[in-house]
């Protein structure tokens, strides 16, 4: 993947994708750090989308937030991360959990990134109802051990 910034004057930059799209980046308006975590629950957000459809089931109203934790001293790396999901599906609870780990530890290239230095935590709200609150993934960093995607059975998503 190649992208590109070219700076446009001062602080304020123009971004390139991969895919020849345009656009501005101002980092005193979203500093980098935004973007990368905005980064992160985007790249989730999609497979929360594309996993269920990959099973013939649909999602939507699709919400997800992130509380991204840096260390204190430089170089101020994220160290624990707690993503918020909530979505509606005519999958059921499992199904619901299954797609969420299933990204967190398999699909999200940009979370996985991290695995190895953050410790992630993450919350589900499946048609209105809380299912998971705060539970932990395997993660290099975490102390705790969290239920991993493949603990849930055989069903789990598809590749």
């Amino acid at each position: 993947m190649k992208v590109e910034l070219t700076q446009i004057d001062g602080m304020k930059f123009e971004a390139t994708t991969a895919r020849s799209v345009k656009f501005a980046i101002d980092p005193q308006a979203i500093s980098p750090q935004e973007y990368f975590a905005l980064g992160a629950i985007a790249c989730s957000a999609t497979d929360i989308v594309m996993l269920p459809e990959k099973q013939g089931k649909t999602v939507s109203r699709v919400a997800i937030g992130g509380d991204f934790t840096r260390t204190e001293t430089a170089p101020f790396y994220f160290n624990e991360i707690h993503i918020s999901y909530s979505f509606d599906s005519n999958g059921s609870d499992l199904d619901a959990r299954r797609w969420v780990l299933s990204s967190l530890e398999s699909y999200c290239t940009t979370l996985n990134t991290l695995r190895g230095t953050a410790k992630i935590y993450y919350s589900i709200t499946h048609n209105g109802e809380p299912i998971a609150d705060r539970e932990s993934i395997l993660s290099g960093s975490s102390d705790t051990r969290g239920v991993a995607a493949a603990d849930l059975g055989n069903n789990a998503c598809p590749a």
